[in-house]
């Protein structure tokens, strides 16, 4: 540890985590996390609810544009609450202590696990089939792939800091380089004159608010992350400048390279032929690269290995920031002593994406993830609309028009009741009863601050297992 950090824990009995991020990490982080598992597996799925390839390029700039007035909204957030934890230190400021424990209860336990796991699943699915390029990878297998995943990336992000980031930045150039080997493979073929699929583009196109919906879901998954910065903002240098420029840069980049790489496809493969592939690109290779398609395999797993960093490191700092509030136990808001990472929520957050593993199936993942995390994102930027109307002085080092989060809320809005309208299933009442459910613990442990005597005893014997004491904010 630095002086800083010494005196720090001397004087006061706390530490605190280092602010180890510039610029270009943060556009690494963003564009890293965002560029994962979606790109390569989500484009069927678009095209299935969508019926056209023009509908489908629609769908995939609709999403990068939303995704970037979001994050927008939420740079404006993370200048103005220059706190660490995303949503939920956002809601927590803005709405009130309940729903941001509901978030913090749901996000923990389900949401962030559950994206982890379907990360890593098709991580797990690009390694596996390299060794069994004749027959269908046993699910065994699978999964015992993903659950080693998760284990190093959980030991990465305990050691350090700068070590996580490092791997982002290289992971993040590695995908960046084989995205530009499908858009230039595209280029090539329609300079060939490969432009059939393009012709009468909008034929067959589904309409509705369902199918609308629930291609939007398929889609924003692979944008999933463009908020990632707002769970570390305590740990970005200079944030009320880094925050605004990173997004400006990194989610312009992955929208032009989306919609460059779905062209590629559609000149590479019929719609039928796409919606018959399981794994898109790895379909690509085969008709445009031949033998090098081992080029994109390689790609593909480098690309969900180091997206999963990404979510791994901000899913861990939700669970942190929400214990230090006081909406989770101790012990996960503490950081070790010498490494100053959230271990014990790392930890915590390993093991129930592990969990998550076994009954993971990559397509119910997408759906329980995008209903639950829009609903909170709706939460979050009503927030930002009424500090808006009702603070206007509030110091503001970057704002944003109010169009751009009422846009935001509308969406919001629509992408939680569009598959309940359009094609109503149970598993979206479990989704609330759950998220409800947290009222039933926040009332005892979280309202009257009921602890039993044994759980203090826990804490210190973790505290010294662990090596980790407890943290104040960065100023």
């Amino acid at each position: 540890m630095g002086s800083r950090e010494t005196s720090s824990l001397t004087e006061t009995g706390k530490i605190h985590l280092k602010r180890e991020l510039g610029l270009i990490s943060a556009v690494s982080m963003i564009a890293g996390t965002m560029i994962g598992s979606g790109i390569f597996m989500s484009p069927q799925w678009v095209l299935y609810h969508m019926g056209s390839p023009g509908a489908s390029l629609l769908i995939w700039a609709a999403c990068g544009l939303l995704a970037m007035l979001g994050a927008l909204s939420y740079a404006e957030l993370g200048t103005v609450i220059r706190e660490s934890g995303g949503e939920y230190i956002y809601i927590l400021r803005n709405v009130g202590s309940l729903p941001a424990f509901l978030l913090a209860y749901t996000s923990v336990i389900v949401v962030r696990p559950a994206s982890i796991a379907g990360i890593t699943l098709s991580f797990a699915e690009y390694v596996v089939a390299a060794f069994f390029p004749d027959c269908s990878s046993p699910q065994v297998i699978i999964k015992c792939s993903a659950a080693a995943c998760i284990l190093v990336l959980g030991i990465i992000n305990c050691l350090n800091v700068k070590l996580s980031m490092s791997i982002m930045n290289f992971f993040t150039a590695a995908k960046l380089v084989v995205l530009l080997v499908i858009v230039v493979g595209g280029i090539v073929l329609l300079a060939k004159g490969n432009t059939q699929v393009l012709q009468n583009a909008f034929e067959n196109t589904a309409t509705g608010f369902g199918p609308v919906g629930v291609a939007f879901y398929q889609g924003l998954w692979s944008y999933d992350g463009w908020n990632n910065l707002n769970y570390m903002t305590e740990e970005l240098k200079n944030p009320e400048v880094n925050l605004p420029r990173a997004v400006m840069i990194a989610i312009p980049l992955v929208t032009c390279i989306y919609l460059l790489v779905n062209v590629s496809y559609f000149a590479a493969m019929t719609p039928q032929e796409l919606l018959a592939s399981d794994a898109v690109a790895i379909s690509w290779g085969l008709k445009v690269l031949g033998t090098w398609t081992w080029i994109i395999s390689l790609g593909v797993a480098l690309s969900t290995f180091g997206s999963a960093n990404g979510t791994f490191f901000s899913g861990g700092r939700v669970c942190y920031v929400a214990a230090r509030e006081g909406h989770l136990p101790d012990a996960l808001s503490m950081a070790h002593v010498n490494r100053l990472t959230p271990s014990p929520a790392l930890i915590f957050t390993s093991a129930i994406s592990l969990i998550m593993i076994i009954p993971g199936d990559f397509s119910s993942i997408v759906n329980f993830f995008s209903f639950t995390a829009w609903l909170f994102y709706g939460i979050t930027i009503s927030g930002l609309i009424y500090i808006k109307i009702k603070k206007p002085d509030i110091p503001r080092p970057y704002k944003v028009p109010i169009i751009i989060p009422v846009i935001v809320l509308i969406a919001s809005v629509f992408l939680v009741l569009a598959p309940i309208i359009g094609s109503p299933q149970l598993e979206y009442l479990y989704v609330v009863l759950f998220i409800l459910s947290g009222i039933i613990i926040y009332i005892p442990v979280v309202r009257y601050k009921w602890s039993p005597g044994w759980f203090h005893s826990i804490t210190l014997h973790l505290q010294l297992l662990l090596q980790v004491a407890p943290t104040d904010k960065n100023n």
